[in-house]
């Protein structure tokens, strides 16, 4: 049965709010957390500003053994700690929970590798001058590298809307699952393409505003 875009136009509305809803708190809380894991892993390496080869060690495995699993199995995964956090397994904000935390990681060695293209002579100069570590952090390392972070997290707003459309499996919704259970299914390919070009708006837009903020900040 052709899905019927007049009579169940609010299933796609309530699809594409859900996307919006998953990308914005995984983005939100992934984002933060993996900026504060991106600075850590850049701050204690050595010759850091904290250099501590022990917590750098332990942080780098942990990314490392994160990273690279399949989101389908990680999601599946820490399924007891989504139960712990939210109280279910199924649903929007279950689905939130292992997205936010592969965002974080990622965001993490996103974070590092921008961080690592900086100049030390900069972070010499304030460190000579008797700034504190979080000074340095606050008001010389991120403003620094502020033009390459807006574009590392455009890149991450991509990698968390192609995460939000497995949110279906735990009944989480979202415009993969729309485009999956009124297109694919039921062999109506209007619907999956029109989808499709949703979602491709969407990270053009996001990829736009990225891209005009990066160059607003290197003009600074």
């Amino acid at each position: 049965m052709k899905f019927d875009w007049a009579a169940d136009w609010d299933l796609f509305l309530e699809a594409f709010w859900q996307t919006l809803y998953i990308v914005a708190l995984a983005m939100g809380i992934g984002g933060a957390i993996g900026l504060v894991l991106g600075l850590v892993l850049y701050t204690t390496r050595r010759g850091g500003l904290l250099a501590n080869r022990y917590v750098f060690a332990a942080l780098n495995v942990l990314v490392n053994f994160v990273r690279p699993i399949p989101f389908i199995i990680f999601l599946t995964a820490v399924g007891p700690l989504t139960l712990a956090l939210v109280g279910s397994r199924i649903g929007t904000d279950a689905f939130i929970v292992p997205a936010a935390i592969m965002a974080a990681f990622a965001t993490s060695r996103l974070v590092e590798q921008n961080l690592v293209a900086l100049d030390p002579g900069v972070i010499e100069a304030a460190r000579s001058m008797g700034a504190s570590p979080l000074r340095i952090i606050l008001t010389v390392i991120i403003p620094e590298a502020l033009a390459p972070l807006i574009l590392g997290y455009t890149f991450l707003f991509v990698a968390v809307v192609d995460m939000s459309a497995l949110a279906g499996i735990v009944g989480g919704g979202g415009l993969g699952n729309f485009a999956l259970t009124y297109g694919y299914q039921r062999f109506d390919w209007g619907v999956t393409y029109i989808t499709v070009l949703v979602i491709v708006a969407l990270v053009q837009a996001v990829q736009f505003l990225g891209n005009h903020l990066a160059r607003k900040v290197l003009r600074r």
